[in-house]
């Protein structure tokens, strides 16, 4: 396993064009592989936000139109890609999956995962936002073994529900992945605290990839994060888009939870955090 290593946070103003969105994504892809990043993250809805005005259509299987883009630069490239998140059609089901996936260096599928929690709010203008119209929440959660250490997957949302977190942690993982496409007014508010929160309640890397820019229902906060096992931000975008660097170093990860045993001091014989198993 490798213990430290180069990563890449991509921060996109993902539009209404998926193929434009996608060669955006390669074209940061091949630049952050070339600065010697090892694993290169997307924010959620990475492909396509609003009606698609060119190829590829809206909802797709996985793989499809936007994975296999991303299967095809992490294998030329011999990196690992979070595909932060894209709409997942579901055979034989109206609504869609927020899915994500991570790809690794043979261009392979390694684990997939679909948000748990669904958004579902009154803006602050009054508008309602009901993300579970459209999304079928998953059931599963998920961590992906690799050489460069146990990735837990989450999606935006999900971010505020720190049992999903604690599962995670208990499940092996060392990195968490947090694609998000946070609103500006709870972004301001509550996404570097939620964040900081989950990275040190679990002694975990945090990685934050985000959406910004002016939506059709909303304007994103922008403000990609990387936070470090002691809950200190090692990296933090603006509103620009782009790629953002940062290192993970698994040592270190060891040495906070050393420092800090939480996992190992919780009291199991008077609760208990379970994954409901099917």
């Amino acid at each position: 396993m490798k213990r430290k290593y180069k990563i890449a946070m991509v921060q996109m103003d993902t539009q209404n064009n998926k193929e434009k969105n996608l060669e955006d994504a390669c074209a940061w892809i091949d630049e952050a592989a070339a600065s010697g990043a090892e694993l290169v993250c997307f924010p959620e809805v990475m492909n396509l936000i609003g009606k698609n005005t060119g190829p590829g259509g809206g909802r797709e299987p996985v793989p499809g139109f936007s994975t296999e883009r991303l299967m095809e630069k992490a294998a030329e490239h011999g990196i690992y890609i979070h595909g932060g998140s894209i709409t997942e059609e579901i055979p034989g089901e109206k609504r869609a999956g927020n899915t994500s996936v991570l790809i690794g260096p043979d261009g392979r599928i390694l684990a997939r995962y679909r948000k748990l929690h669904t958004f579902d709010i009154t803006l602050a203008d009054g508008r309602p936002f009901r993300e579970s119209d459209r999304i079928r929440p998953g059931d599963a959660v998920v961590t992906a073994e690799t050489e460069l250490g146990c990735f837990g997957m989450s999606i935006c949302y999900d971010v505020r529900f720190p049992e999903l977190y604690r599962l995670l942690a208990i499940k092996g993982a060392r990195v968490l992945f947090v694609p998000v496409s946070f609103t500006k007014e709870t972004g301001e508010e509550h996404l570097e605290l939620l964040l900081r929160a989950r990275a040190v309640e679990n002694g975990c890397y945090v990685i934050a990839a985000a959406q910004t820019g002016v939506k059709p229902a909303y304007t994103a906060y922008g403000n990609s994060m990387l936070i470090d096992p002691w809950g200190k931000v090692l990296v933090r975008a603006g509103r620009e888009t782009g790629v953002f660097y940062g290192e993970l170093d698994l040592d270190h990860a060891d040495a906070v939870r050393r420092r800090m045993p939480s996992l190992e001091s919780r009291r199991t014989d008077v609760y208990q955090v379970e994954e409901k198993r099917k």
